[in-house]
């Protein structure tokens, strides 16, 4: 096939328009504009069904305990000191230091029982008991180890009972929706008693738990944090006074002790969404096989199967690829050192770093660089990649405006960052919330830097747009056809750079101030991490992986576009409403079970089709004469089988099953989850393209040695393997029987995780052989970016020449 005739393909095709992908697009319109609908809807739902802040919390002789401008106040200082990367709250957060929810209520119980044993404040005909000494717990949050005390005699059993009963129902009977909510005696008793112990620790140093003062709370802000975690922890026992039998976070955590077990709702939903999930994808086999999965007849497509001459902009996205590299290193440095803190809390082999570098900061970078090195991939990548779309055609000055992009978000990454440590430390203490540390995960940055990260986002996209299409005449093409409904994969891959952008406005809401309610911050937090990485990420992911395939022509536009269609559909979907199953425990309405659950196990569909097409494209690329981007297409299959593994089978197809999430939320299991489709999904996906470009970018002639990139691809997959079988697993597993048979607070204590070290220490050798993938990987960027080609060089043979 003649050069020409390439080129010409793709404008003699955009005439042409597939039936079934025609229908499969409206089908996706419809989808998109229910599922964001019904969305809008649970949206207002969430915002009336939130646990209420009653103006003021009192002992019955009138006394104030704490009041609804305490615990907005305290939520401020919770996220000021960024406690939330170093415990977790509603099991939201990170998994090192205690659940603070769990945890108050736990130490709640214990002190409201001790309160009505001494003062024999027993039901009627309660023999006194025998011995009124009750177990103590340790440290404020400490729950204490799980004991089965034997009575020493049946009157104190009796006493036991009557006591652990009549707590119960004080706490279970507090009613959240009264402007003024008085305690029982012995309830605000242990409320000061709680708030006086918590105040004290967070001033206080435990090196033993890795925990060093929270420098940024005053004395007034602590005693405010204080009456914040109380109140997330009486949400989780205050039941809703329409529904006598579920507290406002659905019973949860697992707390027996307190009468916390699963609800009907979270019994008769798991159910329900495990036969549902096996119609679907029964169902969605078939339309596989029915119209994806048959030999491809349409004609084929090769526009980035020529190298041509690179343009200024392509030339300029090098310096991009190398801090890809840089943040990825030290991403994992972080993560060494963090993963070495759960077996030495006190000190990293034998150096003092908890005051220099406190966990939480560690783990705040470590959530914020993969966003960051995979965002940059990502960016780079379309922008490289773009041009080579157009035809190796570039809009005036596009090179300027990509190098303008790198370096303005070089400087907010950077000062973002530097922010976020200054906010811990106290350093930043008035402006912390424009220049600090949020303190909510993933979205940690200072409102300033978000806005300005938002305004980077929406400029790649728009630098996306000139490249796609540079010039007036492109334009308007490109716009005639998507408004006569002739959409393009070119216009998904733009459509997918807005949409990630667009998505992020969400986490700042309100804009300019703290948001009262932890269960509305949450929210929409969710609405950026969950929707970033099941939809928008998913989205972009598969219209530019369909993209490659096509103009490399291993694959047509026609069975390209139905396959990313289906694809998309799926995802909406999964990911939009799926956003529901990590709302089931957090103070929102019931209904989030029923809608997260059914949803949530939407998720897997689209991956199976993506596991389904890798092997299609896998045996594509085998029936190939030649096939230049083997190294690339190797990371880019990895991908799709850590999405379905990582994402597929230890999250949608387990973990958001609502009775398995109730014991499993917050535990090792989710790192686990986290871990694998993340950078197993994501990462792998965003190297690939960027070794996608290296090879581009080489040239047809110049020597491309795959072989330091392919040892690196199975270094990461022999890791990642490691950290499942030899830390998550064994940590994970025994932890979720914990939850079971101690309850949640018990599995998250340090005393629980004092009894795994040996699997904590066998998170280091995943840890060398992943890192030594990364440094290898980074001199590989290195050495094929100083042997890169310029911009005069012309035209060269074709990429790939599969056999017709």
């Amino acid at each position: 096939m003649s050069e020409a005739r390439n080129e010409s393909a793709p404008r003699d095709l955009a005439s042409s328009v597939d039936p079934v992908s025609d229908i499969l697009k409206w089908i996706l319109l419809i989808v998109a504009v229910i599922c964001f609908g019904l969305l809008g809807w649970a949206t207002i739902q969430t915002y009336e069904q939130a646990p209420p802040h009653p103006h003021v919390f009192t002992d019955r002789a009138g006394n104030v305990l704490m009041t609804a401008d305490d615990i907005v106040a305290g939520k401020g200082g919770f996220q000021k000191a960024d406690l939330m990367d170093y415990g977790s709250i509603y099991g939201m957060g990170s998994y090192f230091g205690e659940d603070y929810t769990a945890s108050a209520l736990v130490r709640l119980a214990v002190l409201t029982k001790q309160g009505l044993t001494k003062s024999g404040a027993t039901p009627p005909g309660t023999p006194a008991p025998a011995n009124k000494s009750l177990a103590t717990t340790g440290p404020a949050g400490t729950p204490p180890e799980p004991t089965t005390p034997a009575a020493t005699s049946a009157a104190d059993a009796l006493v036991d009972a009557a006591a652990t009963a009549t707590m119960q129902k004080q706490l279970q009977s507090i009613n959240l929706t009264q402007p003024k909510v008085v305690l029982p005696d012995e309830v605000a008793q242990a409320v000061r008693g709680l708030q006086s112990e918590l105040t004290k620790k967070l001033n206080s140093e435990n090196l033993s738990a890795g925990w060093v003062p929270a420098k940024s709370l005053d004395p007034q802000l602590r005693k405010q944090t204080a009456d914040f975690i109380i109140y997330s922890a009486i949400t989780t026992v205050a039941r809703r006074p329409d529904h006598p039998n579920t507290s406002w976070t659905e019973n949860w955590p697992y707390e027996p002790s307190v009468g916390n077990t699963p609800t009907t709702n979270t019994f008769q939903w798991t159910w329900i969404s495990f036969c549902f999930t096996f119609f679907a994808m029964g169902f969605v086999l078939w339309l596989y096989r029915a119209y994806l999965d048959h030999p491809d007849d349409a004609p084929m497509e090769r526009g980035l199967a020529i190298y041509r001459a690179l343009t200024p902009s392509q030339i300029k996205t090098g310096k991009y690829f190398l801090v890809v590299a840089l943040v990825f290193l030290a991403s994992q440095g972080a993560g060494a050192i963090m993963a070495h803190s759960y077996y030495d809390r006190a000190t990293f082999y034998g150096v003092q770093l908890n005051y220099i570098l406190p966990f939480n900061f560690l783990r705040s970078f470590h959530l914020q660089a993969p966003i960051i090195w995979i965002g940059l991939g990502w960016i780079a990548s379309g922008l490289f990649i773009a041009p080579a779309i157009a035809g190796g055609r570039e809009a005036k000055g596009q090179g300027f405006l990509v190098d303008l992009l790198f370096w303005v978000s070089l400087f907010v990454v950077g000062a973002a960052l530097l922010g976020n440590y200054l906010g811990i430390q106290g350093v930043i203490d008035q402006g912390w919330f424009w220049f600090g540390n949020q303190g909510l995960s993933y979205i940690q940055l200072g409102r300033f830097w978000q806005i300005l990260f938002f305004v980077a986002l929406m400029s790649w996209s728009g630098l996306m747009f000139r490249a796609l299409w540079p010039s007036r005449d492109t334009v308007l093409e490109a716009t005639r056809q998507f408004w006569s409904g002739k959409i393009r994969l070119e216009h998904l891959i733009w459509a997918a750079t807005i949409n990630v952008a667009v998505l992020y406005i969400f986490g700042m809401i309100p804009l300019t101030g703290i948001e009262k309610s932890f269960t509305i911050t949450d929210f929409w937090r969710w609405w950026v991490v969950h929707l970033w990485v099941e939809q928008s990420f998913e989205f972009f992911a598969v219209a530019m992986s369909a993209y490659l395939l096509m103009s490399l022509g291993l694959v047509s536009r026609k069975l390209a576009e139905r396959s990313v269609y289906l694809e998309l559909i799926l995802i909406f979907l999964g990911g939009v409403l799926g956003t529901g199953h990590h709302l089931y425990w957090g103070g929102g309405p019931g209904m989030w079970v029923p809608l997260g659950s059914m949803f949530s196990f939407i998720e897997v569909l689209p991956l199976v089709l993506l596991i389904l097409e890798a092997i299609s494209q896998h045996r594509l690329i085998k029936g190939s004469a030649s096939f230049d981007y083997g190294l690339a297409y190797l990371y880019i299959l990895g991908s799709a089988f850590w999405n379905f593994v990582g994402a597929g089978v230890f999250g949608g197809g387990t973990l958001n099953a609502p009775l398995v999430n109730y014991y499993e939320h917050g535990t090792f299991l989710t790192l686990n989850h986290a871990h694998t489709s993340l950078f197993g999904a994501f990462g792998l996906l965003a190297l690939g393209l960027i070794y996608f470009c290296l090879r581009y970018r080489a040239g047809p002639e110049a020597e491309f040695n795959e072989t330091p990139g392919r040892i690196a691809f199975w270094l990461y997959n022999l890791g990642l393997g490691m950290w499942i079988f030899l830390h998550f697993f064994p940590i994970g597993w025994p932890q979720l029987n914990a939850v079971f048979e101690h309850g949640y607070a018990w599995a998250r204590s340090q005393a629980f995780y004092d009894q795994t070290l040996f699997w904590q220490w066998m998170r280091l050798p995943g840890d060398v052989v992943f890192s030594a993938g990364g440094l290898l990987m980074s001199w590989d960027f290195i050495v094929k970016l100083r042997k890169g080609r310029g911009l005069e060089e012309p035209r060269g043979r074709l990429a790939t020449v599969p056999a017709e």
